[in-house]
């Protein structure tokens, strides 16, 4: 199922839409829906652009992404050679509590899980321990028919009503403006030009070209519809791929990573780093090197 128009196709004899995608790449271009959708990752490796921000994805990730939230799920580049034979898999459920599932979620027993989703109109992130709940509710659910299939959608919300943990939202910002199907694609590809060239010298009037605009409407536009300056973007997408980096087991230095991420010095990549994450490279280094000795 592609998703046209900014609309799922619901079937008539159907409240929850239950998709299994095997792909050579994720849709490539900005979309939201009124649904609201958890994704289901088995295979792939990419960058999820959700709202205002950026999350690296991979096999066994899953996400909530809220009613009406912009999102991309962007296949890394190598995904799009043209001799890849890189696949992607994702089971994904849709709904719509105020659609055909409204009544349902009007019920005395919903109101804690309504109430859940609401909150995370901003959507999260399923944290790691959960994922196996999770995931077995929702290919349960995609493998299920008629009512069977509404009994598994409803243990699955109980699995997300049980999550006990802080969850982060994925995007900082509520009140962006209706997105259409052609500006979409023309912000999609404007990403896909960023994530291609990060690396390199970025010029404000090389992008406003991708679009169409000149410089200053390009800005002015660009921050109407995804709540960040060019420069802030452009260092979020730098900084989301130096994670990457840092996490691949390689025997790369952070100056190394930096420069490979389009950084001209390291103390600019250090204080940037730290002011979107909240730690510098070492630090970030440090704590997921930790968290893996946990397991």
């Amino acid at each position: 199922m592609k998703v046209l128009q900014f609309t799922i196709p619901v079937a008539d004899d159907k409240s929850v839409i239950a998709e299994q995608v095997d792909l050579p790449h994720h849709y490539p271009y900005l979309h939201r829906h009124k649904e609201t959708q958890i994704t289901w990752i088995q295979e792939g490796e990419g960058t999820l652009i959700a709202g205002n921000h950026m999350h690296s994805y991979g096999p066994g990730d899953i996400f909530l992404l809220g009613a009406n939230m912009p999102h991309l799920f962007k296949s890394n580049d190598e995904y799009y050679l043209p001799e890849s034979t890189l696949r992607v898999k994702a089971i994904s459920i849709f709904f719509n509590p105020d659609g055909l599932l409204s009544a349902t979620f009007n019920l005395p027993e919903m109101k804690a899980i309504k109430t859940f989703i609401g909150q995370h109109a901003q959507g999260f992130k399923i944290p790691s321990r959960y994922s196996s709940l999770i995931s077995a509710a929702m290919e349960a659910t995609e493998q299920a028919k008629g009512t069977d299939q509404l009994i598994c959608f409803l243990e699955l919300l109980k699995q997300l009503q049980q999550i006990s943990n802080r969850l982060d939202a994925l995007s900082g910002y509520s009140n962006m403006p209706a997105i259409t199907e052609d500006e979409g694609i023309r912000i999609g590809n404007i990403y896909n030009y960023l994530m291609q060239n990060y690396s390199g010298t970025v010029k404000l009037e090389d992008v406003a070209r991708t679009a169409f605009m000149t410089p200053e409407s390009f800005c002015r536009y660009f921050k109407k519809h995804t709540g960040h300056t060019f420069v802030s973007f452009l260092n979020e997408i730098r900084v989301n791929e130096a994670c990457k980096k840092l996490t691949e087991h390689k025997a790369e230095n952070i100056s190394d990573i930096a420069y490979r991420c389009g950084f001209k010095s390291i103390n600019n990549f250090n204080r940037v780093f730290k002011s979107i994450m909240g730690y510098t490279p070492r630090e970030y280094f440090a704590n997921y090197r930790n968290s893996i000795k946990s397991l």
